[in-house]
């Protein structure tokens, strides 16, 4: 996954700008006054005109909050010398803010994806002006979010101002996942083609957990992945399985693949039975262009994807999620690095507690067990100092990494200690085992 080149693809380019689109931009931000808050459009849907519209604005503003989850293009609101004008509030930490946020000059966030839409309805996080993009309208004034519906949707249905940057790029994709053109405040049309996020090919450790997780997938399960080359690598070994399906946040162009290869096919689901549930995508055109009018696909905000009760309806859920850190008794960091904050809650606990309710179910995360070139080991004594544990030592079912599989439910913590040092890397098992001695875990 390469940020850098999602965010090089996602900035309009000035030059090839027709002169009124920006001004028109500008024009229809004007109901943005300082002490806003300002809710973007998350992921590959960011309304990155809208973005570097309200940029320009900056000398004219104070104190506007702008709130997101993961988002792939600049942040040039999150930029050095912007913290009079803005001041970002990640939900989710992305590269593109990563910094403001470690530098005090942004806001992090720690919560559980499938809250979010909850916390906007109920005022606790009140949206004045949502900036998003969406499809034009169609034949019945509705337009479709497209690519990305996670918490923009509940954002624009409780804002007082929504501005939509009409593309006629991004892709009609069903579910509860549109918005009339009468709940707009403003439209402003700039057809471009969507950024597109490379796929980097799994490493050969990476294929090893990817055949680990893969092996603990039953015929006939439903599926939820996270992003990145792990997960890459477990839906490409997956293709001699059959009649899966998927109920996930997001999926990405490995997913495709199966469906062409009939792999998956939501044939043995439980709730919404033949359909692929998500709430965003991200990957490339081929991707855009599978979800695009497609009756398989159905988006629904994350309160209904990611709502523990409603994944647990479906037989055999098999979450596949990643991490930073493990601990010797199953804690689990995936958001930040010490006291670095890196990304965010996302829905790891949200499915991580849906699977383990599932008839079946099975809640799995995959790790290499070394960073930085083999020189640290993920399967640690203790987490790091300012490490945040994001899913407790009690929710944890399976650990997997390049070794193996440990299975920690119900286990004591000698025996949480002893299976997690068996997957760890040979090169730090000794220390592993000295330290889990000194901890009396052993």
């Amino acid at each position: 996954m390469s940020a850098d080149k999602a965010e090089k693809a996602a900035k309009p380019d000035p030059e090839k700008l027709p002169r009124d689109i920006m001004e028109q931009a500008k024009s229809a931000l004007r109901c943005i006054s300082s002490g806003d808050r300002v809710f973007v459009g998350s992921g590959l849907a960011v309304p990155q005109l809208l973005i570097e519209a309200l940029a320009e604005r900056a000398s004219e503003l104070q104190d506007v909050e702008i709130t997101h989850l993961m988002t792939f293009g600049p942040a040039p609101y999150a930029e050095p010398g912007m913290e009079k004008s803005f001041r970002t509030n990640a939900l989710f930490t992305g590269a593109n803010v990563r910094q403001a946020v470690n530098e005090g000059r942004g806001d992090y966030t720690p919560v559980f994806l499938g809250e979010i839409p909850r916390l906007i309805r109920s005022g606790a996080l009140k949206v004045d002006t949502v900036l998003l993009q969406v499809t034009p309208p169609g034949t019945h004034g509705h337009c479709s979010l497209g690519i990305d519906c996670a918490c923009t949707l509940e954002a624009a249905r409780n804002a007082k101002n929504v501005i939509g940057l009409v593309n006629e790029q991004m892709p009609w994709v069903y579910g509860e996942n549109f918005l009339h053109k009468s709940a707009f405040r403003a439209l402003v049309r700039y057809d471009h083609p969507l950024p597109e996020l490379p796929r980097k090919a799994p490493s050969e450790t990476e294929k090893i957990i990817g055949m680990f997780c893969a092996d603990l997938v039953p015929d006939g399960g439903c599926l939820q992945l996270g992003i990145g080359a792990i997960p890459d690598a477990v839906l490409a070994a997956l293709t001699n399985k059959h009649d899966l399906g998927m109920h996930t946040e997001m999926f990405s162009d490995g997913a495709v693949e199966l469906v062409q290869k009939g792999v998956i096919n939501c044939s043995k689901k439980n709730l919404h039975k033949d359909k692929m549930i998500a709430s965003f995508v991200l990957g490339s055109k081929i991707l855009y262009d599978f979800v695009r009018s497609n009756p398989l696909v159905e988006f629904r905000p994350v309160d209904h994807t990611n709502d523990p009760f409603v994944i647990a309806r479906n037989d055999k859920m098999i979450s596949i999620n990643s991490a930073l850190q493990v601990d010797l008794t199953g804690q689990v960091c995936s958001d930040s690095i010490g006291h670095s904050i890196f990304s965010g809650f996302g829905g790891q606990v949200d499915f991580v507690r849906g699977a383990s309710r599932s008839n079946g179910g099975k809640p799995i995360i995959a790790l290499e067990s070394t960073a930085k070139k083999g020189d640290i080991s993920r399967i640690v004594p203790i987490l790091s100092p300012g490490a945040g544990v994001v899913t407790s030592r009690a929710d944890v079912h399976y650990v997997v990494t390049e070794y193996g599989v440990a299975f920690l439910h119900g286990k004591t913590l000698r025996e949480r200690a002893q299976a997690l040092i068996r997957i760890a890397h040979p090169k730090f098992r000794e220390e592993l085992q000295y330290a889990a001695k000194m901890r009396m875990l052993v």
